[in-house]
Parts: structure tokens; sequence; C-alpha cells
């Protein structure tokens, strides 16, 4: 029998594709840019696994809808399945549940599965991902203390563990699993972000940067995402500590600078420009050049989380594609409680505060932040809208801060 580099059983014996799938898991749990290997795997056999995972990785680019290829890899799949090991046909479930927008029997796969075979990390970390994006953060860690005895050994379940933990608002366990999956592997990235968010939490500002700036040096090999948002964990301890210049300097040289395609690259810039005009630092033209890649998101209204940020982008910018976003998701129908009680509120807020309407933009708001953990992020990327709605309040409701740029990148307000 053919195991995974986790020992999990798998179908497959031809050496190539067994190192394919081996990268993929690896890769996927490392956040390390060989994942995308399995891409060419799949193209390349037949085997069940290594389609369905081809087919996962599709899934994961947030591209606003369903990927024409993982339905492509699904079908693949499909053809070899009564050849796959049971492991094999429920990660493909979860593949057909998740094309076919199935999001109960996701969890109830992912649950089969881990109960089953607790070593399947790549499991776990899907199971993660949907939680996450839903605030379901207490699942996130009762999924992976369930895998913990069996996988202990991996420093990516601690680190799993630890973003849990820090997500639940327990500090001191979260820098404790993240300290002890560095001890298995230094560079385990995952680890080095959730001790960054409890190093932040905690105000031990000069702490942050001495960590991050020690390990950045390793992060050159990191998916995209993995990369920008270290490197963004970073810019917003430049920022606590006052250091302006460094901050942007992170974003122009680190933060937009990789797959600038991809959403969370993408809300990533936002984020981080909104942080940095709040703190007083002029942009310029980063947000017309920014919006130039969010113009396709004008219809993505698939994670409210991600669309308020490319609509902030959007309006800021002035672009014609931010009315458009806007009216997508007034027309979302009303029994999506994440979008009624967080996203439409404030999608109408942002608009309302790029209008100088802080009166409005202020109740709107408000109105949102007792729910603000249903559309998912995690705490230091939610904190972006309770610092706008705290810099709506500094303002006695006056003007924003900062200028409103159009798409030149002139500043149309005086006094900026």
């Amino acid at each position: 029998m053919t195991h995974d580099t986790l020992g999990n059983d798998i179908s497959a014996t031809d050496t190539r594709t067994v190192d394919g799938i081996n990268a993929f898991v690896s890769g996927y749990l490392g956040y390390e840019l060989k994942l995308a290997g399995i891409l060419e795997t799949a193209d390349q056999t037949p085997d069940c696994l290594a389609n369905v995972y081809a087919g996962l990785l599709w899934m994961l680019s947030e591209t606003g809808d369903v990927p024409i290829q993982a339905r492509d890899y699904l079908e693949r799949a499909s053809k070899n399945l009564q050849h796959a090991l049971p492991r094999e046909k429920l990660l493909f479930g979860l593949l057909n549940a998740w094309v076919n927008n199935q999001p109960a029997k996701i969890i109830e796969h992912t649950d089969h599965i881990l109960s089953q075979w607790p070593r399947d990390l790549v499991t776990l970390k899907i199971r993660h991902y949907h939680d996450f994006i839903h605030g379901r953060f207490e699942d996130m860690l009762t999924t992976a203390q369930r895998c913990a005895p069996a996988a202990g050994d991996v420093a990516a379940l601690h680190g799993m563990l630890a973003f849990s933990y820090e997500q639940c608002h327990d500090l001191k366990a979260a820098e404790t699993a993240a300290r002890h999956a560095l001890k298995l592997d230094p560079s385990e990235p995952w680890s080095q972000h959730a001790l960054a968010h409890v190093l932040l939490t905690e105000n031990r500002i000069d702490e942050g940067i001495r960590f991050l700036e020690a390990n950045s040096g390793g992060w050159g090999h990191l998916t995209s995402f993995m990369y920008t948002h270290l490197w963004w964990h970073l810019a917003l301890f430049y920022l606590a500590q006052g250091r302006k210049k460094d901050a942007l300097r992170v974003y122009d040289e680190h933060c937009w600078a990789r797959e600038r395609s991809f959403s969370q690259d993408q809300v990533g810039a936002v984020s981080l420009l909104v942080r940095l005009e709040l703190a007083g630092v002029e942009v310029d033209e980063r947000w017309a050049q920014l919006a130039d890649w969010l113009a396709a998101r004008q219809n993505d209204v698939s994670q409210p989380f991600l669309t308020l940020q490319y609509l902030y982008g959007l309006l800021r910018a002035r672009r014609p594609e931010g009315k458009l976003l806007l009216e997508k998701i007034e027309q979302l129908p009303s029994d999506k409680a994440a979008w009624d009680l967080v996203g439409k509120p404030l999608s109408r807020g942002i608009a309302a505060y790029l209008e100088q309407e802080n009166a409005k933009a202020s109740s709107l708001f408000d109105s949102a932040m007792p729910h603000l953990q249903d559309i998912g992020g995690s705490h230091a990327q939610r904190d972006l809208f309770l610092k706008i709605r705290d810099n709506l309040r500094k303002q006695g409701f006056s003007k924003p801060q900062r200028a409103y740029v159009g798409a030149t990148g002139s500043p149309e307000l005086p006094g900026t």
C-alpha cells in the first residue's frame, strides 16, 4: 500500500503521481509555491486523488464563481472513482459538494474524513477555510484539537491550533501552540502568522517587528497570499510604531508586488491603503492602479468579507464598477444572514463614508458591528471596519480624514 507524506493510504502507485500528491500535501500545508504542481500531475494521470486535489486547488482560488477547471477535474476524477480508496471517495464527495455549493455536505464530508483519518491535514485545512470564512472559529479549534493526538508531530497542525486559539481569544494557548510549532519547524508560516496576531493584539510591537523581520528572508518561496500577508502584518506593526514610510514601502515592494489577480492579495492591498490613509499617509495614484485589478470583481459577491473590500477600492477610485458592485449587493436575496446583518449595511456605510455622509455612514457601521464576525476574516482583518467607524466618531461625523482621490490620482478635496 502506498502512503502520502503524512502516512495516509493512497491508491496511486506511479512514482510521478505519488510525488505530485506529496508535493501538494506539503505545499498546501506550508503555503509553498510547489503546491501548484498538482495541476500538471493531474493532467498527466487519471488518478482520482490527484484530480480531486487539482479541483480543490481551483476552488481555493476564489475567482468569484465556480472555476470551469474545478468542474473539469471533478469530471476526470469521477472516471477513476471505482479504483479510489474510501478516503479518496470522500474527498471526491467533498469537491463535488463544494462545486455544487452544498455547504452542509462540505462539513459532513470533512467530519467523516477527519473522524477516521485525523492525519489528513489537507482536509483539516480545507475545513478550517470553510469555518473561517463563516466566522466559525470555535469549530476551527474543535476540529484541530480532535486531530492533535494523531498529528502532534506535524508543525502545521500546531500552526492551525495556534491560529484557532487566537481567533477564540485564548492568546496564551495560541502563543504556546505557535512556539511549539516553530520548535518543530522554525519556518512554518502559519505559526509565524498566528504569533504575529498574538504579538499585535498584546501590543508587543517591538517584539513583533523583530520577529517578522528576522523571518522575512525565508518567505520568498511561499505562495503569493502567504508572502504578501506576512508582509502585511509587518506593515501593521510599522504603523503601530509610527513608521509610516516603512509601511508604505512594504505596500509597494511586497504587499502589492506578487499575484495581483488573486483575491487575498487584492483585499490585503485595499486594507493596507485604507490604514495608511487613516494614518495620514498620501498614497497618490495607488488607488487608481489597484482599481484596475479590482474592476474584474464588479460581480463578485461570493464572500461578503472580500466583496466589501473590493467595493471600497472601486468606490475610492471612483470607478463605475463600484456602483455596479453596490447594485449587485443590493439585489442579493434577503435569506443570507451574513449579507443582511453585515454585508449590506457595511456596503451602504462604505458608500456613505466615501461620499462624506458621515452621520449616515456611522449609523450603518454601528448596526453591523454586533454581527461582524459572521462575515469571516481574522480579528486583525475585520479591525479595518472598526478603524473606519472609529475615524467617523473621532471626526464627529465630519469629512473622512483623507482626500477622495479620483481615477487620475488627483486630490479632489482641500485640506489633505
